[in-house]
């Protein structure tokens, strides 16, 4: 399993940011895929997943209405739009694969693959 995140960079408050995830190594849609984040001197919080069978997705609540999951399997790349982005959004954003169990999206804790971060700083 190899994911590939891009996109990541220094945005002014309020601004926006489209991360990118190029995976490779599985077949997309046997799994889920998603984002975590850590921001310095903080654990790693699950952001969002979606599957890669129905692109049913889920977004956590903290983050809702302001980051937009999707993905396309056609270029086995998911996404992470985020907007209206605060100071408290500046972490290093970590795109993630797991197997889909029954079909389902796996919670955040049972997430097996993640990949090389990519730093988000949002800052005026």
């Amino acid at each position: 399993v190899q994911l590939q995140a891009s996109g990541g960079g220094l945005v002014k408050p309020g601004g926006s940011l489209r991360l990118s995830c190029e995976a490779s190594g599985f077949n997309f849609v046997d799994y889920a895929l998603g984002w975590f984040r850590q921001a310095p001197g903080e654990r790693r919080e699950g952001l969002s997943t979606i599957s890669g069978r129905d692109g049913y997705s889920y977004v956590r609540d903290s983050v809702r209405g302001r980051f937009t999951i999707s993905s396309d399997s056609a270029k086995n790349t998911v996404y992470l739009q985020m907007d209206s982005l605060k100071p408290d959004d500046t972490a290093v954003y970590f795109c993630v694969a797991s197997r889909l169990i029954l079909g389902q999206v796996p919670t955040f804790f049972e997430f097996e693959y993640f990949g090389q971060g990519t730093q988000v700083t949002v800052s005026s």
